[in-house]
């Protein structure tokens, strides 16, 4: 058994504002009765981007990994012994910017870099004008909730990005999101989580932003369809157990990645 908090925030266009609120809610889960082995932070961490930012404003509020948001947060993961999810907008060509995030050993260590994949150029968006796509797949990272397979908010409308993490050992999969509000999207979200966590035998923990534009409803879903956690409209913090033995039961029981017909059919990756 695990705890992982799971963090709903509503990111403001101040940088330094929401790391230090990022500062404050590693502490509280470091310090909690159920203390957290890792905490998740949601997509866009670093900042809200409303739609009337340029991008080359933006491109002048990214950093490099190795700047001071990353920085300042290895820190705290070191001082306060707590593995970090965190996100960011990281410098790229350009004025466009990769959408990133990055798993922090509890010794502040950067153990994976994941740029997403999929950029939300869809039902009225446009992320492709202020963000660049990452170029490849990165495999699970190994921390206290097991080997973590990363992916961010639209990857989630990708079956086979998931199913490619869990080929490659992920027995978790951690989706930091800002997912838009509009018609049927709730809907699409919890569907489609619950979906990934079945098909995976994984549990799929997936931080979202709230209020601005974005939905809410940050949600741990356990290797079987269970919710264990659904935030609604709550800003904040919430600490979640996770049964790692449980994703071995249920995938002996239901055994999907098994049963597969890898002699018919395979996912393959350049």
């Amino acid at each position: 058994m695990v705890f992982v908090a799971v963090v709903q925030m509503k990111s403001s266009e101040d940088k330094q504002d929401n790391l230090q609120q990022s500062v404050e809610y590693i502490k509280q889960a470091a310090a909690a009765p159920n203390k957290a082995s890792m905490v998740c932070f949601p997509e866009f961490q670093m900042a809200f981007s409303p739609s009337t930012q340029r991008a080359s404003e933006l491109s002048k509020l990214a950093e490099t990994i190795r700047g001071n948001f990353v920085t300042t947060l290895r820190r705290a993961a070191k001082a306060d012994r707590v593995e970090v999810l965190a996100t960011l907008y990281e410098k790229a060509v350009g004025n466009r910017v990769y959408d990133t995030a990055v798993v922090i050993s509890n010794k502040g260590t950067i153990t994976s870099v994941y740029r997403k994949l999929h950029l939300y150029d869809a039902l009225g968006f446009k992320e492709s004008k202020k963000l660049i796509p990452g170029k490849k797949l990165v495999g699970p990272a190994k921390t206290a909730a097991g080997n973590i397979g990363v992916l961010i908010c639209y990857d989630i409308r990708f079956p086979e990005l998931s199913r490619l993490l869990t080929a490659k050992g992920a027995r978790v999969l951690v989706a930091p999101s800002g997912w838009v509000q509009g018609p049927m999207k709730e809907e699409h979200w919890q569907t489609m989580l619950k979906a990934r966590a079945i098909e995976n035998g994984s549990y799929v923990i997936a931080p979202d932003q709230v209020g601005n534009i974005y939905a809410g409803r940050s949600m741990v879903i356990d290797p079987f369809g269970v919710v264990c956690l659904d935030m609604d409209q709550r800003e904040g913090m919430e600490i979640v157990e996770i049964d790692l033995a449980k994703i071995a039961k249920v995938r002996q029981s239901l055994p999907l990645l098994k049963n597969r017909r890898t002699d018919i059919y395979r996912l393959e990756t350049r």
